[in-house]
């Protein structure tokens, strides 16, 4: 049988006003009456009815994350943030996917509708301005990630891509190695992109005349396991093979041992995002680190600023750096401790005025 707040206000022998306002913490009851109404409601198993109050309060302490998918390191990094922050602001977090892009997002954005005070969105396919103009709720205060996306409906939060990546070549250069081959990540990926964009950049300036070899993949090992296979079945083996993220670095790492290369012997190697596993394998991968959990926990600071904020407008664009982590796999040293070297600590915003 579902206990009621009446069953706890007639056992504790007071009015429901009165057991509101105890376990609601608003006072206007002794502390001998609150104590008691606690030790009523915690003996007879008393839940308070969140649908209910979420009518009166017109909030339900819930945020959303929207995702493009949850398997793999860099999502659950993403989520530990985002939930860490969400619990110390006193929200709890409900969390989809969009696997198969715009349909399944907005799908998870109707079923989300009413359930919550706010929403992170990673950028997925389809998910442009003219779909959040279709599918956001009007007024409900959402966080852009990793996204181009230009929308007075939210405030977006990104990663420095571009100079990240950029760094990461200056690095290898520096180390002697000109012939680059880079693994690109999904066309229609807003980070993959900037990626490519910031490699073409740097060896254009820092390996001039060297011929540019990008092969695709979709940041899966198994596509990183496939693009270094073809990088060696070339007539010229490349020097070093920077992949634009750890799980495609992985993925290389594989091809090149069952090749018979060392690492970082015959073949430097780096990736992207440092996730916790990139550590771990052996050589220690060299990559570009973007602070996950930071990144949700910065992401989820935001939100919960424009919650605090009803009406402001949530136009803004802030950038987050990335650090240089050198391991073993570049060859920039044997068996050292990692290093890290900073790139970029800015943090850009343009936030418009509140009304």
């Amino acid at each position: 049988m579902t206990i009621t707040i009446k069953d706890v206000a007639r056992e504790a022998k007071v009015s429901v006003a009165s057991v509101s306002r105890a376990l609601n913490g608003n006072g206007g009851v002794t502390a001998a009456t609150e104590q008691r109404i606690r030790e009523v409601a915690s003996r007879l198993r008393y839940v308070p009815h969140g649908a209910a109050r979420s009518l009166i309060t017109r909030r339900t302490h819930t945020i959303g994350a929207l995702l493009p998918d949850l398997h793999g390191e860099f999502f659950s990094e993403l989520i530990r943030g985002i939930d860490l922050e969400a619990r110390s602001h006193g929200l709890h977090l409900l969390v989809s996917s969009s696997h198969d892009g715009a349909e399944d997002a907005a799908a998870a954005l109707r079923a989300m509708q009413g359930r919550v005070d706010g929403i992170v969105i990673l950028s997925s396919p389809g998910v442009d301005a003219d779909f959040l103009e279709a599918n956001l709720p009007e007024g409900l205060p959402s966080v852009l990630l990793n996204s181009d996306v230009k929308s007075g409906a939210a405030a977006v939060l990104n990663i420095d891509n571009f100079a990240g990546t950029y760094a990461m070549v200056r690095h290898l250069v520096g180390l002697g190695h000109a012939r680059i081959a880079f693994v690109s990540g999904p066309k229609d990926n807003y980070d993959a992109r900037q990626r490519e964009a910031g490699f073409r950049a740097a060896m254009a300036k820092l390996a001039p005349g060297e011929p540019l070899r990008i092969v695709s993949g979709n940041f899966s090992e198994s596509s990183g396991y496939l693009a270094a296979r073809e990088l060696l079945a070339g007539k010229t083996r490349p020097q070093a093979v920077f992949a634009a993220n750890d799980m495609m670095a992985v993925g290389c790492l594989q091809a090149f041992k069952e090749a018979g290369l060392a690492v970082p012997g015959d073949i430097a190697l780096a990736g992207f995002d440092d996730i916790p596993i990139a550590r771990y394998v052996t050589p220690p991968l060299s990559t570009v680190r973007v602070r996950i959990a930071e990144l949700g926990k910065n992401a989820m600071d935001l939100l919960a600023d424009l919650m605090d904020r009803p009406g402001s407008s949530a136009a803004s664009v802030h950038t987050l750096g990335c650090d240089i982590v050198v391991r073993d796999s570049c060859g920039a040293h044997r068996g050292g401790a990692a290093t890290t070297t900073t790139t970029t600590t800015t943090t850009k915003s343009r936030r418009s005025s509140s009304r």
